[in-house]
């Protein structure tokens, strides 16, 4: 099915923010992982894998509208030194991802595409989970201190 020329191109950029989110949640993981917080290293990695599944949907959904996917536009990716700083640059690109899926929400009601909408509302969904997840982790660092919140983290 020929699909319009404007949404290929929205989807190929929410493409660009997953693939780029991806990068960004591996790399945390891994840092992580290496401070031995395990507990929040299995979080961030099952994060980085649910950005997986989007780019996939993103993917597919692109192919059927006959279009072509682009995998080498990354986003800026934003690696933390610390935890702080990994949870702010990963609200930040959360906020950025659902203020994206809202504009092109919008579009594909403009252009009558309920399918690609359907799409692209269950993504927001998990999108806004993760902002929700990230920010009671950052308020949860405020109410008992980072060495607190930290040593919940550890295997």
């Amino acid at each position: 099915m020929k699909g319009n020329t404007k949404l290929i191109e929205t989807l190929n950029a929410l493409l660009a923010d997953e693939l780029s989110a991806i990068n960004q949640y591996m790399v945390h993981s891994e840092m992580l992982a290496n401070w031995g917080y395990e507990k929040l290293h299995h979080h961030v990695e099952k994060r980085a894998i649910d950005e997986m599944k989007h780019a996939e949907k993103l993917i597919g959904r692109i192919l059927f509208l006959e279009g072509i996917p682009i995998v080498s536009n990354l986003k800026k990716i934003n690696i933390g030194s610390d935890v702080p700083k990994q949870l702010a640059n990963d609200q930040s690109s959360e906020q950025e991802a659902i203020n994206g899926y809202n504009t092109a929400i919008r579009f594909t009601t403009e252009i009558s595409d309920s399918a690609t909408r359907e799409i692209l509302e269950h993504i927001l969904m998990d999108e806004d989970r993760h902002l929700d997840d990230i920010e009671a982790m950052l308020d949860q660092i405020n109410q008992m201190s980072l060495q607190m919140f930290l040593s919940t983290k550890v295997s």
